[in-house]
């Protein structure tokens, strides 16, 4: 079985992609979040402004890079788990690699930065609402989970927000834990015919 390889085009988007978003968070940190435009930042990553914008939608989107990885991860968790694996856990599993990334200290900065900025506090409240939508979709197209549309719309936001709510724990891995303890009951309320 070969692996498929990224062509040289392919390569160089993503790195100029990369150093773009790196170098606007660089800007970010030092100057202040508002203090800093599209223009200092392709200036400084040394690309046009319709090359930062070809690449990130807007100013927010720099500071959320890894959004789209985020989503495909969580979505990546319900439909490539084992077959016997039960949702909620593999849920768990990368709920968890994600808030040990963003609490790590490295991060502290940046959800600072967040924290403090209207707009950014804003666009992610956007991507959470847009990523609990990728993942009810998911778990409602999951067969043999027989769930309703509004199940799955409600454990795909319970889900997102236990993200959220454990990021800003005093203990993030306590958190996650009490968490998943209440969406495995909600899970399990949701199943009548299945614990019948």
């Amino acid at each position: 079985m070969t692996v498929p390889t990224t062509g040289r085009r392919e390569r160089k988007k993503a790195a100029t992609r990369q150093k773009i978003a790196d170098t606007a968070l660089r800007l970010f940190l030092e100057r202040g979040y508002d203090a800093v435009g599209i223009r200092d930042v392709a200036a400084e990553a040394d690309v046009a402004v319709t090359t930062l914008f070809s690449h990130f939608a807007s100013k927010e989107a720099l500071v959320f890079e890894r959004d789209d990885d985020f989503e495909q991860r969580l979505t990546q968790a319900v439909t490539e788990r084992e077959p016997h694996e039960p949702l909620i856990p593999a849920l768990r599993h990368e709920i968890n690699a994600q808030v040990r990334h963003c609490t790590a200290d490295s991060a502290a900065p940046i959800w600072r930065m967040i924290d403090a900025s209207p707009a950014l506090r804003e666009y992610e409240e956007s991507m959470r609402l847009r990523h609990a939508e990728s993942l009810a979709k998911v778990i409602a197209a999951e067969p043999g989970l027989s769930q309703t549309a509004t199940a799955s719309r409600a454990i795909a936001r319970f889900v997102i927000d236990a993200y959220a709510v454990a990021r800003e724990a005093a203990d993030p891995q306590a958190a996650v834990d009490e968490i998943f303890r209440m969406i495995e009951a909600a899970w399990e309320a949701t199943r009548p015919a299945q614990r019948a």
